[in-house]
């Protein structure tokens, strides 16, 4: 017995000691051989196999080296952080801390700083903040993480830009999801400025940009984008100056923010995408057109569908800027739902057996007017009767039958419209504008959107009428707003999960879900979009594009989102000189059709729709350009596929895969 017992007491130990062992194996496997944090009395550095930070204590400047490319980071400067204090507001830089302490930081997976400043003074005035700054190598990645953490008392951070951007003129190219995506080289020409600088506007569909000098580069990944973006100028001829941008939430930093820097070997704007691809899928926001499906069977109906995008009513008011003064009765353009229902049949005589309907100006005066109070349709048209039976026709011929719809836009004559209701901004003032054609109109804050949305489209259901989806316009491409009103304050944040719950009401009746633009925050919560193409000089609406256009979102997306084109040559958000079938091909998207077309755009939609049948729900693996001039472009699928364009000649080709 005492020998048994001394036995297991011996084998005991073995397993202890294997398990020690595998246990120390499984914690270095993978990660560099050493992360060290060191302080030589005038600098501190962070140094892992690939990746060496170094940070400056006398000017807060940070330079990093990646396998034997040097990126050097500005110094702290006068305009590093607006401060505001009671009713003044002041520029202060990061180096007016009277006191600075730097120590070795440290968690289970990453190594680094902590910069510590406090007492900071402006025109002698003693400043309540406290910034903490994290500099961190994370394993075994060795990518690097910035976190800025406020402790902030009466005086309140409005707006800090840190880290500083790399030196301008450094780098040979910039990568933005300007829209679609833009590769702006250093000399570029042309002055270039973004449209908006914060996350999720046109601006930045997605929130990184990259750089690359020579074959390496990096991209940077806002991983608390809800109030952050990018400063961005490149004046004519370059270079590009870009940066990390945080601005307050509701008066105040909030909470941390955080920027991921990745850094590559050999790098161009593929790399990027597909860098940020993986950060989203890892994150859990990445949902695919399959999962999509699968929560809505009807959208498998738009697979190789054109998007048919009618109307019923344009009414345009006195006091809109669109108002024609010198030919009046264009002001009032009307088509019965039945007129519009036996266009629909001549669509389908001439072949076109599928199609996603989009369709304006249905509301009580037509597109546009008197949201959020649309409801009853338009009685010129056939009101609830016409509706009923458009919607029939679209059922009974195979079509998929949306609505364009609008819960941000809110008019002053609406039957709802109260000021308590309206967005106050920061300032304490109310928007108003009258631009749309329903003229005089404020801003509904969004936490009042949901209850509208489930009040019209159930009275639409009540009515009999087959509802396919649902268009909720602006939602996704206005950046996400804040709200000062006391009775429903809204921080950016909030501002997203509201519309979000919007975009779920609809889903929740079958619906599919339909917005502007493909802006990243919706994509868990949107099947396709009005639009995405490329940024334009000086707007999208017509001119040669900023940069070189490049399909940043496809190779991110392609697979977790419907995308329409327009056909045309020079269409919104395609250059002027290009004609938007070939981007249409490139990207595998769908494509826009007329309601009455004639054979030869008939035949480009076919060519188009074929492409996007076989491979809508697959990745987008590569891009690339095929000559010095970048008008020679090849994307590659995740099954083989190429499609090759040449926007010069005019020309494409189309090889598939298995």
């Amino acid at each position: 017995m005492k020998r048994r017992c001394c036995t297991y007491l011996i084998l005991a130990v073995l397993c202890a000691v294997q398990l020690s062992f595998v246990r120390s194996v499984v914690a270095v496997e993978g990660q560099p051989k050493e992360v060290t944090v060191k302080h030589d009395g005038t600098s501190w550095s962070v140094a892992g196999d690939r990746c060496t930070l170094t940070l400056d204590e006398q000017t807060l400047r940070m330079t990093i080296r990646w396998a034997g490319t040097t990126w050097r980071m500005e110094p702290s400067g006068e305009r590093d952080c607006h401060v505001e204090v009671g009713d003044s507001t002041a520029w202060v830089s990061l180096l007016d801390a009277r006191t600075r302490n730097v120590d070795a930081y440290e968690t289970g997976y990453q190594r680094g700083i902590k910069v510590t400043l406090s007492d900071f003074r402006s025109d002698e005035r003693s400043l309540d903040i406290t910034l903490s700054l994290f500099i961190c190598l994370e394993m075994p990645s060795e990518e690097l993480t910035f976190t800025a953490i406020a402790e902030e008392g009466e005086a309140k951070i409005k707006r800090l830009n840190w880290p500083a951007g790399f030196q301008p003129g450094d780098a040979d190219f910039t990568v933005v999801p300007f829209m679609q995506g833009m590769l702006l080289p250093r000399d570029w020409p042309q002055r270039v400025k973004l449209y908006n600088n914060l996350s999720y506007g046109r601006g930045l569909y997605m929130p990184w940009w990259g750089q690359i000098k020579g074959k390496s580069g990096y991209i940077v990944i806002l991983e608390t984008p809800a109030d952050g973006g990018c400063t961005f100028t490149h004046p004519a001829g370059g270079p590009t100056d870009i940066a990390p941008l945080w601005v307050h939430s509701l008066g105040s930093l909030a909470y941390p923010r955080t920027v991921r820097y990745a850094f590559f070997d050999r790098c161009d704007h593929v790399t990027m995408a597909k860098r940020y691809r993986r950060y989203v899928q890892e994150k859990g926001t990445f949902v695919s057109l399959k999962e999509k499906i699968a929560r809505t069977p009807n959208l498998a109906k738009l697979i190789g569908s054109p998007v048919v995008h009618t109307s019923i009513l344009y009414h345009i008011q006195p006091d809109s800027s669109y108002y024609n003064k010198d030919e009046p009765e264009k002001n009032h353009q009307l088509v019965t739902f039945d007129e519009r229902a036996e266009h629909l049949r001549a669509l389908r005589q001439k072949g076109v057996e599928e199609a996603y309907v989009h369709l304006d100006g249905w509301g009580y005066r037509g597109y546009d007017n008197l949201h959020p109070d649309m409801l009853p349709p338009c009685p010129e048209a056939g009101g609830w009767g016409g509706m009923r039976r458009f919607a029939d026709v679209c059922d009974d011929l195979g079509y998929v039958f949306a609505i364009h719809d609008q819960y941000r836009d809110y008019y002053l004559d609406a039957a709802s419209y109260d000021d308590r209701h309206t967005i106050i901004l920061e300032n304490g003032k109310r928007p108003y504008g009258s631009t749309w054609h329903g003229g005089k109109q404020s801003i509904l804050c969004a936490a009042l959107a949901p209850g509208y949305v489930r009040r019209n489209h159930n009275a639409i259901f009540d009515h009999g009428v087959k509802l396919k989806g649902a268009y909720l316009d602006v939602f996704a491409v206005v950046v996400p707003e804040e709200c000062y009103n006391e009775e429903h304050p809204m921080t950016r944040t909030d501002c997203m999960r509201y519309r979000a719950e919007c975009f779920a009401f609809v889903r929740s009746k079958g619906g599919i879900v339909s917005s502007e633009e493909p802006v990243d925050w919706a994509i868990p919560h949107i099947d396709l979009v009005h639009h995405g193409p490329y940024a334009l000089d000086p707007n999208p609406g017509h001119g040669p594009a900023f940069g070189i256009p490049v399909p940043l979102f496809s190779l991110v997306y392609h697979d977790a989102l419907l995308l329409p084109w327009s056909m045309g040559k020079g269409a919104w958000g395609i250059p002027e000189t290009d004609l938007g079938m070939l981007h249409a091909l490139l990207n595998a998207g769908m494509p826009y059709l007329s309601i009455s077309p004639d054979e030869k755009e008939l035949e480009r939609v076919r060519t188009v729709c074929k492409l996007h049948e076989k491979i809508a729900l697959l990745e987008m693996t590569q891009h690339e350009f095929l000559d010095a001039s970048y008008r020679k472009q090849r994307s590659v699928f995740a099954d083989g596929t190429q499609v090759e364009i040449d926007l010069d000649a005019g020309t494409y080709e189309v090889t598939y895969g298995d």
